[in-house]
């Protein structure tokens, strides 16, 4: 019975560190470290969140808007006659993601463009938490800047609601993408979902956060 008692902490041990692994973080329970939050979650903690609340004159920070979520969509028309091109879209929006994406197939069949309910047509992924910051850190100050000629973001693909979507035509600017093992360029939608209910807030939101909109 004494051995049985002893034995009982190792296997909650284990069971705590198997739980953290599933999540995707690297850490060391025994050590007690704990993972740090993405630098630009920290950023809108610290800095973004009172601009805002004095901006707006809001009393309390739970008025203040977030992001929820980021969805980044890659639509493959070229995928109904080469499933290699889904495979290999699939494989590039999970490197750019850092998560792995799903595929999105058709809800209804179109005989004039050759489509068949169920058929796959794209890819999908939906970040949240750390993720979502990581990502929104890597597209706002490695994967724009990088674009060709570029000028800043338009400020008129808000959808009236406080939600933004960013069209990508290169998938090629984000740095986990090798250039030189691509066989066709693709482009990509990012949608960045908010709690602001209106434009005006959720442009605030993003232009505080570091999205770089044209002047």
């Amino acid at each position: 019975m004494a051995d049985e008692q002893k034995k009982a902490p190792k296997k909650d041990k284990k069971g705590r560190k198997d739980e953290v692994k599933k999540a995707g973080f690297a850490a060391n329970i025994e050590e007690g470290l704990e993972v740090k939050p993405a630098r630009l979650k920290l950023r809108y903690r610290s800095e973004v969140v009172p601009a805002l609340m004095k901006e707006f004159g809001f009393t309390n920070p739970n008025q203040v808007p977030k992001i929820e979520k980021v969805v980044l969509n890659m639509g493959l028309g070229e995928a109904l006659g080469n499933s290699k091109i889904l495979e290999s879209a699939v494989d590039q929006l999970g490197a750019i993601a850092g998560q792995r994406p799903v595929v999105t197939r058709a809800r209804k069949s179109i005989a004039n463009f050759k489509l068949r309910q169920g058929q796959a047509i794209g890819a999908m992924v939906t970040l949240r938490s750390d993720r979502m910051w990581e990502f929104l850190d890597r597209l706002i100050n490695i994967a724009l800047p990088r674009v060709r000629d570029f000028k800043g973001v338009s400020t008129k693909a808000f959808d009236g609601r406080g939600n933004y979507t960013l069209g990508v035509r290169e998938q090629i600017i984000f740095p986990e993408i090798n250039y030189d093992q691509i066989e066709k360029v693709k482009g990509l939608n990012i949608s960045i979902v908010t709690t602001a209910g209106n434009d005006e807030h959720a442009l605030a939101l993003l232009k505080h956060v570091g999205m770089p909109f044209r002047q």
